[in-house]
């Protein structure tokens, strides 16, 4: 991994506008332009999907709710992951334990607002420790994380538009190889919490790899009831080959994990014992992928460890690849 840059300070005027956004959304009312809009279902805590395959969390009433992927595009991502498992043997595709270094981005307005403590840094890189290991509950999934560097960066449009300043952003930022977990923080907007890339994507477009979050929901931050980091830890569960629990909801494969029960729609709150599929099990609400309030969140399952090893061994653990 590269030199980790210290405190800087670019200016505004410095940045130029990107064309072909990759990632992100503008409201959150608005799914990006490319999000399939067939599903026009509305709930308390919405999904928006990307460009590029990237996944968006989102928070709070009235926020859109087209499906994160087509059952189309979900098979054609899965058949990726498992021609690269068959290419690597089926020894490789489970290793562990696998630490995974982690560069955060902090970006705040040219006034210092969205400025984040290396404290709270400290913190969220804690919250992935606990939560992968299975030191909160659920499985230990083999990920261990360490924090490899902090920089700062005061730039307005950034901080306030990281949604189309993004790729600018990222070149000018991004360490490491494929095996560094780049996180970015900003304002994301008022609903928006964060959104991250799959690991099929990396070859295709490596400066854009990552996760971006809101500042506010940091350990310590702002956002009432996602203010434990498990939102990173969720966009992690997305960079690690993860769908959300509610994948094609009730239809099969659903998340194509097999120890999480099917889910028909996203979680609000922390809905004990709701039920929303007829196969077997309650809705996993307490899993990181669903989008329940952070304290809600306590465990990752077995199979969803597998599936993220097998994809770290397929996309991420060769920084040649």
């Amino acid at each position: 991994m590269g030199h980790m840059r210290g405190i800087r300070h670019v200016a505004a005027g410095a940045v130029l506008m990107t064309a072909g956004l990759v990632a992100g959304t503008l409201t959150p009312a608005t799914a990006h332009p490319t999000a399939r809009t067939a599903d026009t279902a509305r709930s308390a805590a919405g999904q928006v999907a990307c460009a590029d395959g990237s996944m968006a969390r989102t928070r709070g009433p009235g926020a859109p709710d087209p499906n994160t992927y087509t059952p189309e595009e979900a098979e054609r991502l899965d058949r990726e992951l498992t021609l690269a498992r068959l290419r690597l043997g089926s020894d490789a595709a489970l290793r562990a334990p696998v630490t995974v270094p982690v560069a955060v981005h902090v970006i705040a307005d040219e006034d210092g607002s969205g400025s984040v403590s290396d404290t709270r840094v400290k913190r969220q890189v804690s919250a992935l420790e606990r939560t992968y290991s299975g030191e909160r509950g659920g499985a230990d999934t083999g990920f261990r994380f360490r924090l490899a560097g902090v920089d700062v960066t005061r730039n307005d449009r950034w901080f306030n538009r990281p949604d189309r300043y993004e790729r600018h952003m990222k070149r000018e930022l991004r360490e490491g190889g494929p095996e560094t977990l780049n996180i970015y923080t900003a304002d994301l907007g008022g609903e928006l919490l964060g959104w991250a890339t799959l690991p099929q994507r990396y070859r295709g477009a490596p400066e854009m790899d990552g996760v971006v979050v809101d500042h506010r929901s940091l350990p310590g931050g702002a956002f009432e009831g996602f203010d434990l980091g498990h939102t990173a830890v969720h966009e992690a569960g997305h960079w690690l080959a993860l769908f959300h629990t509610f994948q094609n909801g009730c239809v099969p494969p659903g998340d194509r994990v097999s120890d999480t029960p099917y889910e028909r729609i996203e979680a609000e709150g922390c809905p004990d014992g709701r039920d929303t599929c007829p196969a077997p099990g309650d809705d996993p609400v307490h899993n990181y992928m669903d989008y329940s309030k952070d304290a809600c969140m306590t465990e990752f399952t077995e199979g969803q460890g597998e599936r993220m090893q097998a994809a770290w061994a397929a996309y991420r653990a060769d920084p040649a690849r």
